[in-house]
C-alpha cells in the first residue's frame, strides 16, 4: 500500500479487530498483515497505548501449557471505535469528493 497508516487509524483497526472477539497480539498482527504492511514492533506499542487509555483490558489464558495475553475491548474502547468510524466516514467522503472533483472552492 502506498498510503501511510497513521496512529489513529491503526488504533481504530486494532479496536475493530478486538471488538469482534478477544484475541492476542500475534493474531491481531496476522490479521492486519493480511491486508496492510504492519509489523509486530509497530503493533505492541499501539496495544500498550490502548490499554493505558482504558480502551483495552488484558488477561492471560493458558494455551498449550503457556500463558497467552489476550486483549478485550472496554466500553470506552467501543465508544472510541464508534468515534473513529464516524470520523472515517467523513474523511472517506471528503477524499472521494476531492478525487471526483466535487469540492467546494470557497
Amino acid at each position: 500500500m502506498i498510503f501511510n497508516i497513521n496512529a489513529a487509524l491503526l488504533d481504530a483497526l486494532v479496536l475493530a479487530i478486538v471488538k469482534k472477539e478477544d484475541t492476542y497480539g500475534y493474531e491481531i498482527t496476522r490479521v492486519l498483515k493480511n491486508e496492510l504492511d504492519v509489523s509486530e514492533s509497530t503493533l505492541y506499542p499501539v496495544l500498550r497505548r490502548l490499554q493505558k487509555d482504558d480502551c483495552l483490558e488484558i488477561y492471560d489464558k493458558e494455551y498449550s501449557g503457556r500463558n497467552r495475553r489476550y486483549y478485550k475491548i472496554t466500553d470506552r474502547g467501543r465508544k472510541q471505535l464508534d468515534m473513529y468510524r464516524d470520523e472515517w466516514q467523513n474523511y472517506k467522503a471528503t477524499i472521494t469528493n476531492i478525487f471526483e472533483g466535487v469540492i467546494d472552492d470557497e
